[in-house]
């Protein structure tokens, strides 16, 4: 089973994940954050991820830490339940329809983080969530998974939705990128035989 536990502690952010790769898509998350709450509830569902999410932060300043934390978190859980990354596919897309909205996400696995953001919203807030920060929370995540990211959003015109379909569909290119090939299993998907 790929999984992995990582606390982090600073003193902005108390955050604890769990995750577990290969799971059926259950989750627990507690955010202070309501809105982005449900957004980790649709990746771990729509990935098929188990997913535990603990997070306090000093939203009393902003959400900026507790969101970007959360994002630096979760990458970290995905390094170390990915190990040495044999054995998977490495790349994974998907492009997500949600209703008027439509968000394209691509990664790569590589061990090199890089993230591509491309999406804008109307509003400031949706619900509660600050949406400013949106990049950032995928900034740390790939800075921290070691991955090439890239997440575009060509239209839309809710902003719930717009941000809703992102969500989902990092969790389909996360689940494509982390599966298996029985045909490569033990293998390092890179011609340098190392990622």
């Amino acid at each position: 089973m790929r999984s992995a536990k990582i606390k982090r502690k600073t003193k902005e952010t108390d955050i604890e994940i769990q995750l577990n790769i290969d799971g059926t898509g259950t989750y627990s998350i507690k955010t202070p954050v309501n809105f982005i709450s449900h957004m980790l509830e649709s990746f771990s569902k729509h990935g098929l991820f188990d997913l535990d999410v603990k997070a306090a932060g000093d939203i009393k300043v902003d959400q900026h830490h507790t969101i970007e934390d959360i994002g630096i978190v979760i990458g970290k859980a995905f390094k170390k339940a990915l190990e040495d990354r044999s054995g998977i596919s490495r790349s994974g897309y998907f492009v997500y329809p949600m209703d008027e909205s439509l968000a394209v996400c691509a990664v790569d696995l590589s061990g090199r983080s890089y993230l591509k953001f491309e999406a804008e919203f109307k509003r400031r807030f949706c619900g509660d969530f600050d949406t400013d920060l949106l990049e950032d929370f995928f900034k740390g995540f790939a800075d921290n998974c070691g991955c090439s990211l890239h997440i575009l959003m060509p239209y839309g015109r809710n902003d719930h939705h717009k941000i809703e379909a992102i969500f989902k569909a990092f969790a389909k290119a996360m689940k494509m990128a982390c599966s298996r090939d029985l045909r490569i299993r033990g293998q390092i998907p890179s011609t340098k035989g190392v990622i």
